[in-house]
């Protein structure tokens, strides 16, 4: 079973990996908005600094980057998708530029009857090449996420990311069961949303094929004024990913 952990910078990369995922979601703006598209600097520098962390260590983790272009839903006009569709190139292009490639895309699209937007997924997987596309949460906003797993499988993507339409995916264990049982092995369900240290045995259980938290913890921000800031920031806590593994390996 693979653990994902969600970070949003170079320390909280290197923190997880020496903690033990197994894979990373980058992200940025992960606690206000549930996370958008991080840089293409950021990208870079992230991936520069877990190369060097594998030269040194041997520890090593693939990088999944969210491609999320603003907060709210998850329906995208025209402009939007072309934003997502670019990001995506970019992301595929650092392959060609010598150093470490991402391992993949998050990405979710709906339609305003929600279902999922099979025209922009298909322009984005056609974009990606050979970089995995993973469905996010997005299909937890569908009163029956099951229905959409037929266009994720046939669009290509190999990872869905889900709670099992539940505020924490600890509450959605009999939607996620049956989201395996529906995939029947086409596309790999991982659980993800809320995610407990406790609730990963019984995550587990059901069949999934990772699980995926922020394992996040709350420090005090540098001052800040009226130009906007918050009073605390979340940063990645290596004790929750160690917590996380040692369940993930016990189950």
């Amino acid at each position: 079973m693979q653990l994902e952990i969600a970070v949003q910078d170079v320390a909280g990369a290197l923190a997880a990996v020496r903690a033990g995922a197994d894979r990373l979601e980058l992200c940025v703006a992960l606690g206000s908005t549930g996370g958008l598209t991080p840089s293409i600097g950021l990208v870079r520098r992230v991936l520069a600094a877990l190369a060097a962390e594998e030269a040194s260590t041997g520890r090593s983790a693939g990088v999944c980057v969210l491609v999320r272009p603003a907060e709210g839903g998850f329906v995208y006009n025209g402009d939007a998708v072309d934003v997502m569709v670019d990001d995506v190139a970019a992301l595929a292009a650092l392959g060609a530029e010598g150093g470490r490639s991402v391992q993949g895309v998050m990405v979710g699209a709906l339609t305003p009857g929600g279902g999922v937007d099979v025209a922009a997924m298909r322009r984005v997987v056609e974009t990606a090449g050979g970089l995995e596309v993973v469905f996010h949460r997005a299909i937890d906003v569908l009163s029956s996420p099951e229905a959409l797993l037929e266009d994720v499988a046939a669009l290509g993507c190999v990872r869905v990311l889900t709670s099992g339409g539940a505020a924490a995916a600890g509450d959605g264990i009999e939607v996620l069961a049956r989201l395996v049982t529906a995939a029947a092995g086409r596309v790999q369900i991982m659980a993800g949303g809320g995610v407990s240290i406790d609730a990963i045995p019984a995550l587990l259980a059901a069949g999934v094929d990772s699980v995926h938290l922020s394992a996040k913890g709350l420090r005090a921000s540098d001052p800040t004024g009226p130009g906007g800031g918050a009073p605390q920031v979340m940063f990645t806590d290596a004790s929750v990913v160690a917590a996380a593994r040692a369940a993930v390996d016990a189950a």
